[in-house]
């Protein structure tokens, strides 16, 4: 069973500790691997908030981890701990992923961490991350930097952006989409922290974005376009691009492409299907559009992507049945 650890001095932030926690602490039922074993390390009580928490383990422990992930440090002007920096830097030693959230940045500068590698924090102190650690690569305009043994992620939602992304890298598509439905959270978001900046990033509740997300996740097979979608919730194709772009930082087109693409990943990754079959079977229409689009919003062509996520046993599926209607 791989092991998060949480290295926990000085004092935390609450929201990006109880991510890390609900995310990682709860497998979702389509976990067929080992899911994680979560530990909370440190040198004693640690204020988290409001709260006074008790660790799991000293910071030794994080040597023994497979994956160390810096919750937000609450005061960024106060020098990280000097043993909490050495256990950092001693685990990324050993062979450890050390991913930071929000301010955890400022640790694995100080460890020497970020040296010639690209990342963030939130975009509030990235200036002062610049500044602290001039070799560190900041770019204060995305959700999240991976350097494959170092990543961070900018502030409080962004977190959850990098925690699925983790879950992504370590048991697929699938998986990963299983635990954003749990947070009703977007399985990945595009665009930099300025999009976010004051704007909600999740549909919640009532709202009526929420039910029409998941009937649209149910046809992204059929050629759905925003006057279906407004259709559906009764309003007009300009009013739903208003409620698109406030509760999900995305037009419906956008939407719709990304949720075409992220299926592509799951069959790409469960089905033996050929790259033309998939394309039918998630809207794209021809084998060309799927191979133009996925490699815009993944980064490589859906070849390589199945090479590299396919699970052992995949599975040939049939392709659906396209209904004739779209209620």
């Amino acid at each position: 069973m791989p092991i998060i650890a949480l290295p926990t001095a000085g004092e935390l932030l609450h929201f990006e500790l109880a991510v890390a926690y609900e995310i990682f602490g709860n497998p979702p039922r389509e976990a067929t691997q080992d899911w994680y074993e979560v530990v909370l390390c440190g040198p004693g009580p640690v204020r988290v908030g409001p709260f006074t928490v008790e660790p799991d383990h000293g910071l030794e422990r994080l040597a023994e981890a497979d994956t160390v992930i810096v919750p937000a440090c609450a005061d960024i002007d106060a020098p990280p701990p000097a043993e909490l920096i050495a256990a950092v830097r001693a685990a990324h030693d050993a062979g450890a992923r050390i991913a930071s959230l929000c301010t955890g940045a400022f640790v694995l500068g100080a460890a020497g961490l970020l040296d010639g590698r690209r990342a963030t924090t939130h975009w509030a102190h990235a200036g002062e991350l610049a500044a602290r650690h001039p070799r560190a690569l900041v770019d204060a305009d995305v959700l999240y930097t991976d350097n494959g043994s170092v990543l961070t992620a900018a502030g409080k939602a962004a977190a959850v952006d990098l925690c699925l992304h983790l879950i992504h890298l370590d048991h697929g598509a699938a998986v990963a989409n299983s635990v954003a439905r749990r947070l009703v959270m977007s399985p990945h978001r595009h665009g930099g922290q300025a999009q976010f900046v004051g704007t909600p990033v999740q549909a919640r509740g009532e709202h009526p974005l929420t039910g029409l997300l998941a009937w649209a996740q149910q046809r992204l097979d059929r050629p759905l376009t925003v006057t279906d979608l407004a259709r559906r919730v009764h309003t007009s194709p300009r009013n739903l691009g208003r409620q698109f772009r406030t509760v999900v930082g995305q037009t419906p087109l956008q939407w719709l492409l990304t949720q075409r693409v992220r299926r592509a990943q799951e069959l790409l990754e469960a089905t033996d299907e050929s790259v033309e079959a998939i394309a039918l079977a998630t809207g794209m229409g021809t084998a060309t559009t799927l191979r133009r689009q996925f490699k815009r919003i993944v980064g490589i062509p859906p070849a390589d992507y199945r090479r590299s996520f396919r699970t052992t046993s995949p599975t040939r599926t049939t392709s659906p049945t396209r209904p004739t209607n779209l209620t």
